[in-house]
């Protein structure tokens, strides 16, 4: 199975890249849109702003490619971010996968922005990424920006009210938090998106 990583600039590749060796699995890096079509698997990560983060995939040439995906695609932080339609950060036009408007934590209610630490996953309906998830189960967040609920939730976190922590639509999936970073949970999560 050939699983790639989308070398999008961000700066959480090379956890991601040392959590799948964990599962053993040795995803390449690439920023070529023909290996990226080719594989079986496709990881888009992601650390930074939304901004900078689509004109490094203008920059590669890679937004039509990224679209057009049909196998499963994960994107995970900003990765699951740049999915959406749109970001409020920097304003700017998104991938339009997941149809939904990326928007800033509202710190006016005493709320540390950004979001760091671990918060609980609420599953909010059933999905093969989800299988062997708990009710207790948490996963490591950093993010000042969030993906609102909606039908594409998979499940949902709470911080100052509830936003999107896993999405679907059709074969594209993201993970707002950093499954690298927790622990079991988020190893068990991507093997649940290694197995779709």
């Amino acid at each position: 199975m050939a699983i790639v990583l989308v070398d999008a600039g961000g700066t959480n590749i090379g956890s991601v890249r040392y959590a799948l060796q964990r599962l053993g699995v040795d995803a390449g890096l690439t920023a070529d849109a023909a290996s990226i079509r080719a594989a079986d698997k496709v990881i888009l990560p992601g650390v930074g702003a939304a901004g900078p983060g689509m004109a490094r995939l203008r920059q590669l040439d890679l937004v039509d490619t990224i679209r057009g995906l049909t196998q499963p695609v994960l994107g995970v932080c900003l990765g699951m971010q740049l999915l959406c339609a749109r970001s409020e950060e920097a304003d700017v036009d998104c991938l339009g996968v997941i149809p939904a408007t990326v928007r800033r934590f509202d710190d006016g209610h005493g709320l540390r922005v950004p979001h760091m630490g671990w918060n609980r996953l609420q599953a909010l309906r059933e999905h093969p990424l989800l299988d062997g998830l708990g009710d207790d189960d948490q996963a490591y967040f950093v993010h000042s920006y969030a993906v609102p609920v909606g039908n594409y939730t998979l499940a949902s976190a709470s911080y100052g009210g509830d936003f999107a922590a896993v999405v679907a639509s059709g074969n594209f999936h993201g993970m707002q938090f950093h499954p690298e970073r927790s622990a079991r949970v988020g190893a068990r999560l991507l093997e649940n998106f290694l197995s779709l």
